[in-house]
């Protein structure tokens, strides 16, 4: 079996599942790619236990489905005897539980139906047999560990977690399988022997996240720069037309999603669910749009949030996935000219321009929302701060300058952690210029808010700070790259 690199909660929560005294129903979900089949096989793999995989095929008929599990469990539980293909699924899990009963009651057996919305074909009838065979049976077997695993997230969450039917509140445990972060993501690209330090480490994170799969595609031997020209750039990339099979494969009417994407993607600063509303033009009004949203939330390609402060401006959306972020700002939109070149050198050709730092930035700031706890370890912040930006836009008419914080602490001690976020190659310098700039932007802040809250100033700075005159008395704390990548304890 191969190595599990983190996913250390994850880990406990299957050993405990797996020694439980009772039946276990598993829900697993994730963003596609993200390695839920690769935990889920090689954690059990290993394990005193019979494993038996059925998984889905994408766009395939029910036959074919059926046909699939049929030799799946000739394979596992008749030393790869051919059985007869059963015509529907209230026959096929007959056909298990009479595999499953044969074994001995102190033998654990794993039933791991990945891609199981794949299986959910029209009018296949797979959940309705579902939910029968696991009241009528399962759950009265305790060596039986049942796990359904799906890429679409937004599916298993309706159809398994939130059921409303046979399997409402049967599910015993719900795993969001999410990409690794970046101590997790250093830790992999050193178990695949791909050599690389933090600021390295960081510049992959930025186009591809901690998607385990995309990592894997790195070439040993091209630096960092190249295998991003070779995997984005190149159109035989494997990460070239990456965006369009992603969403083709979670959703229906994918075109729509791309297209929902694309508009929250444009904002860097995120956008309002109300301006979605007037913008947006193919996803609809009303329940349509919110399940979208919902899905695209769940599937892990944007985040909702509501600003500090502004809770009537409602609910903001912003892309969270990095690798979506990548192909809407620098692929897509020279994709045609791509094509007809196949060996580019493209990135190589704009790193240093103003457009490339002004990506670097935002992407940095998106990674810091990632890595909430490692920053609230390295200031000694309490748990329960809530975390959030903040900005301010004054009216139209006025004469005041709009202000923006990257991202905030509310602490629960009476105190207010604002943080500036910045991203540079170099220690940061605070000079004269930028000193009053962060200090008008302090003075709006309290002045707004009017909170008598003590205010802490705090720099996230990649790589830490160029000590001068104006940073004393005004800086209350440095974040670096090294406590970004520091274990989530």
């Amino acid at each position: 079996m191969e190595k599990i690199i983190g996913r250390n909660s994850e880990k406990i929560e299957l050993e405990e599942a797996l020694n439980s005294s009772s039946a276990e129903l598993i829900a697993i979900y994730g963003r596609r790619r993200v390695g839920k089949t690769y935990l889920i096989k090689n954690f059990f793999q290993s394990k005193k236990c019979v494993y038996f995989q059925m998984t889905g095929i994408y766009k395939g008929s029910s036959a074919k489905q059926l046909a699939r599990f049929a030799k799946e469990v000739g394979e596992t539980f008749y030393r790869g005897a051919s059985i007869k293909t059963p015509t529907n699924w209230m026959d096929a899990f007959d056909e298990l539980t009479r595999a499953v009963d044969q074994l001995s009651k102190n033998k654990k057996v794993v039933l791991f139906f990945d891609e199981l919305p794949w299986m959910s074909t029209r009018k296949s009838g797979v959940i309705a047999a579902l939910e029968y065979f696991w009241n009528r049976y399962w759950v009265n077997d305790k060596k039986v560990k049942l796990i359904v695993c799906g890429s679409a997230a937004s599916w298993i969450i309706k159809k398994i977690i939130k059921n409303k039917g046979g399997l409402h509140n049967r599910v015993t445990r719900k795993i969001r399988l999410l990409p690794f972060n970046l101590h997790e993501t250093f830790l992999y690209l050193k178990h695949i022997g791909y050599q690389c330090n933090y600021q390295q480490t960081v510049k992959l994170y930025m186009t591809m996240g901690g998607i385990p799969f995309y990592l894997n595609q790195i070439k040993k031997n091209y630096s960092v720069d190249q295998n991003i020209d070779n995997l984005f750039f190149n159109s035989n990339g494997m990460l070239f037309d990456e965006f369009d099979e992603v969403f083709s494969s979670l959703f229906e009417h994918s075109e729509q999603y791309k297209e929902l994407v694309t508009l929250i993607g444009a904002h860097k600063d995120g956008i309002k669910r109300s301006e979605i509303d007037a913008r947006n033009k193919l996803t609809g009004k009303g329940g349509r749009l919110t399940n979208r949203l919902e899905d695209l939330e769940h599937a892990g390609f944007v985040t909702s949030y509501i600003p500090f402060g502004h809770k009537k401006l409602g609910i903001f959306y912003r892309i969270s996935d990095e690798y979506c972020y990548f192909y809407l700002e620098w692929i897509e939109p020279i994709k045609r000219q791509l094509k007809q070149n196949k060996t580019t050198k493209y990135w190589r050709s704009i790193i240093n321009t103003p457009g490339y730092f002004g990506w670097l930035g935002y992407v940095f700031e998106n990674i810091c929302y990632k890595h909430i706890s490692q920053i609230k370890k390295a200031l000694n912040i309490g748990e329960n701060s809530l975390a959030s930006p903040w900005r301010y836009v004054p009216r139209h008419d006025s004469n005041e300058k709009g202000v923006q914080i990257d991202l905030l602490f509310d602490r629960d001690d009476k105190a207010i952690t604002v943080c500036e976020i910045k991203y540079t190659d170099k220690p940061f310098a605070i000079d004269k210029q930028y000193a009053e700039k962060l200090k008008q932007k302090i003075d709006v802040f309290r002045k707004i808010i009017r909170t008598d809250k003590q205010i802490f100033l705090t720099m996230i700075s990649a790589n830490g700070l160029k000590k001068t005159n104006y940073m004393k008395g005004m800086v209350d704390g440095v974040v670096i790259l090294d406590d970004l990548f520091g274990k989530n304890e």
